[in-house]
């Protein structure tokens, strides 16, 4: 109904999408102060300590103080909001599940400390056991397969300029460099942080980068791609939609989406390695033994026999711990998102390649926001109610070569590897 009355509606200016503009405005208000990660993440403080304890030989669980949180003034207005939203309508539909969204983001940051963060952390990314994308494995039986062939691949196959470590200093010069010329200016910073305890953060015109870490010859482009030229750049281009001003925010039902594009962006450039799918992996591993009863320390010492360094077990096992108790039994699991995430925006890109619907992709980056909404969404972009993508990376403006690479993915899934005789 909506659809074959786009154009129509749009000449007469819709009340209803003046409508749920204003009431997208009111949430994005609302939500000023959810901040997700910001809230969750430890700060930078914790680590030494823990690390010290390690080195005694007695190691001790951290202890996080959390602050105490009050939302009931924003989940009020959210409720108000969610009961002015018509979901029969592409926007209103759009507005309802954000609103939701971000009402359990409220309701876990009020929670931080106690184990019901776990609950609201599985309703907003899920958990280790759900099934992949077409009822295929489950999330956590993926993260053991790159695990294993990880583990059976030897160091020694590196080139040797993949095993030159490259300084924070080194590294912020060359993305910035990357940045700069990409966009034609300085749109986004690179900045050097000596209290994040994650490797890199990114924000819409901001990257930071962790001063005392080192880096691979791949980081660099997988910052450049998965950091820069999705998570930042969808917020800038976010910031382009008078309409919907909340596609330029992260809102948690977007995770997913948002980070398995990004992860598709590392692979569809060639910037993914065996290592960085085995880190993510852990980390959904890790995620499953916490909620399986694993404390911190057990956690941390699994991220330790599987390679890493102290100070990146560390980092490895806060993101797990994020909001929940150090003792086991919960866990925060955005992690999860990643490999399932990528899985879905793949088998998404093949779809819109068989349906002859590339440009569907392209409004991915446009803004924040699921593969649902880009479909559901689509007829406003066509009738240029919302802003098409102001920045798109290189490799989506390349249709011939996009494509190429779907359409073999689209026949190599034909071949049986278990009938494949040896020659």
């Amino acid at each position: 109904m909506f659809e074959a009355t786009m154009g129509k509606t749009i000449r007469n200016h819709d009340p209803a999408i003046t409508h749920h503009a204003a009431l997208d405005a009111r949430m994005v208000e609302a939500v000023r102060g959810i901040r997700l990660l910001g809230l969750t993440s430890w700060p930078a403080s914790t680590q030494a300590p823990f690390l010290q304890s390690v080195a005694r030989g007695r190691p001790e669980l951290p202890q996080v103080a959390y602050p105490r949180l009050d939302f009931s003034d924003a989940r009020r207005e959210l409720d108000a909001i969610l009961g002015q939203c018509d979901g029969s309508h592409p926007l209103g539909a759009y507005v309802q599940d954000s609103a939701r969204s971000w009402d359990l983001a409220a309701r876990l940051l009020e929670a931080l400390g106690t184990p019901e963060v776990d609950r609201y952390s599985t309703e907003l990314f899920g958990v280790p056991e759900q099934p992949m994308p077409g009822n295929g494995p489950t999330t956590r039986e993926a993260a053991q397969h790159f695990i294993q062939i990880a583990q059976e691949l030897d160091h020694e196959l590196l080139a040797p300029e993949e095993q030159v470590p490259v300084s924070s200093i080194a590294l912020q010069l060359q993305l910035q460099g990357d940045l700069d010329d990409f966009f034609g200016g300085r749109v986004i910073s690179v900045e050097l942080d000596p209290a994040l305890i994650a490797k890199a953060a990114a924000g819409a015109t901001r990257i930071r980068v962790r001063t005392s870490a080192c880096f691979s010859a791949y980081d660099r482009a997988q910052l450049f791609h998965h950091e820069a030229l999705v998570h930042s750049l969808t917020a800038l281009n976010g910031r382009e939609q008078a309409v919907l001003p909340s596609l330029a925010l992260s809102s948690p039902r977007i995770t997913t989406t948002q980070e398995g594009l990004a992860t598709f962006a590392e692979q569809i450039t060639g910037s993914i390695d065996i290592q960085r799918l085995k880190r993510i992996s852990l980390r959904i591993e890790a995620i499953a033994m916490a909620r399986d009863g694993a404390d911190f320390i057990q956690v941390f010492e699994y991220f330790r026999q599987a390679g890493q360094t102290a100070e990146e077990s560390f980092s490895s096992a806060q993101r797990v711990f994020r909001g929940v108790p150090t003792g086991g039994g919960a866990a925060f699991t955005k992690d999860t998102v990643y490999l399932r995430g990528l899985v879905a925006v793949h088998t998404f890109f093949r779809q819109m390649l068989r349906e002859e619907k590339l440009q569907v992709c392209r409004w991915l980056f446009a803004g924040k926001m699921t593969l649902g909404d880009a479909q559901a969404l689509a007829p406003l972009f066509e009738a240029g109610v919302l802003a098409p993508p102001r920045w798109l990376p290189h490799w989506i403006t390349r249709a011939n070569g996009l494509a190429g690479a779907l359409a073999f993915s689209l026949f190599a899934n034909r071949i049986r590897m278990d009938q494949i005789g040896e020659r």
